[in-house]
């Protein structure tokens, strides 16, 4: 059922994010293409075409999406990946499953909601696409969809070597797996510190595929402070505001993470991986969302299941103020959040390190 259109008023300075990230297709793009992998934070359909519970193709989701529209991303309107393709003058890639006939060259999005780095992450959900299985769908572009508006290896090369790869992935990791020990026996057989080299050795492989396959110019972010999200803060007993024994968890992986960029950066030849800060950023939204502009760091805009710990209730309005939220449903962020990390990282090589996607353009 169509619902009653939302109306918000916008503060400055989620107003001057939006000029700073304002839709726009150039006709002379800063970069070929942007290809998209990770979960839900940038999910922007692909789980719309799979057997699986993890979907978000109704309303309210998307209720601040042009023309109000459901597309499958997990929160009120654009994803991280949404606002970066504005700045680079590209259209949103379209997600890999819902594409029939010619490919897109600007880019495509692998993205899949519940899943992460090890193949039976939030298979409980249903059916999703791990990050393997994504970067065989990245493969499959490469080898038999490009080439046919690529007219020879070389400008193949090129178009790959010059795209920008964002890769946001790892959460469920923890929350769809580690964290849910009535369903995995993962913290049974692994401690903090060697589950998080599991995870970035895994993902340190992947990475060298990707990058086997073509891909140069790689933006890998943190995941995030899972023991600040409604599902973990609401569901785990913890002293103070965030459940800080997840968050030191994560901790564990983030750190390698920095290493094993510099790694890959090292080995690779005339690669750049890039890591997005997400995890102190956002740790710090959380906590001082007033410092950004916003008022409410802990509870989800939308009415959500199991009492604010869960997804949107299908059909129900969410809340008036949107933009004044750091939380959608209880596992995502809203727009006006995705638009500050976005802003950052184009922008600030402190937030992306060890320079900014603006920099990385002109490599």
């Amino acid at each position: 059922m169509k619902m009653t259109k939302v109306i918000i008023s916008f503060s400055f300075p989620f107003l001057y994010l939006l000029l700073l990230l304002s839709p726009c297709v150039r006709a002379n793009p800063l970069v070929p293409a942007l290809y998209v992998f990770g979960d839900s934070l940038l999910d922007s359909g692909n789980n719309n075409f799979l057997p699986t519970m993890a979907k978000a193709n109704f309303f309210p989701y998307g209720s601040n999406f042009a023309g109000e529209t459901a597309t499958g991303r997990f929160t009120n309107g654009r994803t991280v990946a949404d606002f970066i393709a504005e700045f680079l003058g590209l259209p949103y890639s379209p997600p890999f499953m819902s594409i029939e006939g010619p490919r897109s060259v600007t880019g495509v999005n692998y993205a899949s909601g519940s899943c992460g780095i090890l193949p039976e992450t939030g298979k409980f959900f249903g059916k999703c696409l791990n990050l393997k299985e994504q970067i065989d769908l990245f493969e499959r572009t490469v080898s038999r969809e490009l080439p046919n508006n690529l007219e020879n290896p070389t400008l193949l090369f090129e178009h790959l070597s010059k795209s920008i790869y964002l890769v946001s992935i790892g959460s469920n990791d923890y929350i769809n797996n580690y964290l849910q020990t009535n369903l995995y026996d993962t913290s049974e057989r692994y401690q903090p510190d060697p589950y998080a080299q599991l995870l970035i050795d895994t993902l340190s492989q992947l990475l060298e595929r990707l990058y086997k396959l073509g891909a140069r110019k790689i933006v890998i972010f943190e995941v995030g402070p899972v023991g600040c999200i409604p599902s973990v803060s609401k569901t785990h007993p913890h002293k103070g505001f965030c459940n800080e024994e997840s968050n030191q968890f994560v901790s564990y992986f983030n750190k390698r993470l920095a290493t094993m960029a510099k790694d890959l950066t090292s080995r690779l030849r005339s690669s750049t991986f890039v890591i997005g800060h997400t995890n102190s950023g956002g740790y710090d939204v959380i906590n001082n969302p007033t410092k950004h502009g916003l008022t409410d760091g802990s509870n989800p805009c939308c009415t959500t299941w199991k009492n604010e710990t869960s997804a949107c209730i299908p059909d129900l309005e969410p809340c008036k103020d949107p933009n004044k939220h750091v939380f959608w449903d209880a596992f995502h962020l809203t727009e006006t959040v995705y638009s500050i990390v976005a802003s950052r990282c184009v922008r600030d090589k402190t937030m992306c390190t060890p320079m900014s996607i603006q920099e990385l353009v002109k490599m």
